[in-house]
């Protein structure tokens, strides 16, 4: 074949494959603008390690600050395979709570971050979502305390305030089911990156499996921090994990996020088990030198 052709015939090929790539790749809108975390610092590295993973595309919506209305502020949600939540701030307007609740009754993902889940304490079903919540008013007219006590998934029906949480410290993640395409592979034990480790989260608990727990100093139990809630066709993968870009950094977090985001997708897992994923004696992070 004439050396021009053969460069034809390959560039084409890289064309296709790229292409073929790009339509594989799932939609994922992560939504922040208000928080009472740094949003203007986590997102940046979700969204880079979304990318970076070249299994998905990714946009970000930002809301209005907080004290501005947010009555336009209304994403697409049906343009996209999954949702990130960083957001935790005012009230959606109805048309943008009845839009996601359209969106995750057809089958949608959604993956709920750290604060998001302090978001909407009087959003019935946006707490039935969850799972699990914390702060704002919760207590136990939300639901029970979720923990794991002697390998047994504790519903404690104790009345009290939901949400709590200790000095931010490295812990271990701790993997209670193994079979989860979440967490099948990860090590049984490993120690995560500098966090804040909510412990007292409560709420519907309704069709939850909890994938992972870590040790809570301060409330003495162990309590959920990676966890999954099924309702009809919609799949929500939920971590309490990442207050900060530097808790967000650790390896352990970052595969989570995405094995998590591309389970409430499609179901499944195809993202392997990175090699510097983080071991029981040692975390593991990613610096951000090649920003």
């Amino acid at each position: 074949m004439h050396r021009c052709c053969f460069s034809i015939v390959w560039l084409m090929t890289v064309s296709i494959a790229s292409t073929l790539l790009a339509d594989d790749a799932l939609r994922v809108l992560i939504v922040d603008g208000q928080n009472n975390h740094h949003w203007q610092a986590t997102t940046p590295v979700m969204k880079k390690a979304f990318e970076q993973s070249e299994r998905f595309t990714v946009d970000v919506a930002t809301s209005p600050p907080k004290g501005h209305r947010l009555k336009d502020f209304c994403p697409d949600f049906a343009a996209y395979d999954v949702v990130v939540s960083n957001y935790n701030g005012a009230p959606w307007s109805p048309e943008a709570q009845s839009a996601f609740l359209e969106y995750m009754r057809g089958g949608g993902g959604f993956v709920v971050v750290h604060a998001a889940n302090n978001a909407f304490p009087n959003w019935k079903e946006y707490n039935r979502l969850i799972g699990l919540g914390g702060w704002n008013g919760r207590d136990q007219r939300s639901g029970p305390y979720v923990y794991i006590k002697d390998d047994q998934v504790v519903r404690d029906e104790t009345p009290g305030p939901g949400g709590s949480h200790g000095p931010q410290h490295e812990f271990h993640v701790v993997i209670r089911d193994r079979q989860h395409p979440v967490t099948q592979g990860m090590p049984v034990v490993w120690r995560h990156a500098k966090d804040e480790l909510y412990d007292s989260l409560r709420g519907p608990a309704e069709q939850m499996t909890i994938l992972a727990t870590a040790f809570s100093p301060k409330s003495g139990r162990h309590e959920p921090m990676i966890f999954t809630v099924q309702l009809g066709e919609g799949r929500v993968f939920h971590t309490p994990m990442g207050h900060a870009d530097y808790s967000m950094r650790c390896v352990g977090f970052l595969t989570t996020l995405l094995r998590g985001a591309e389970w409430a997708a499609t179901g499944q897992v195809t993202q392997a088990i990175p090699d510097d994923f983080p071991t029981a004696d040692e975390v593991r992070s990613r610096d951000d030198s090649s920003k």
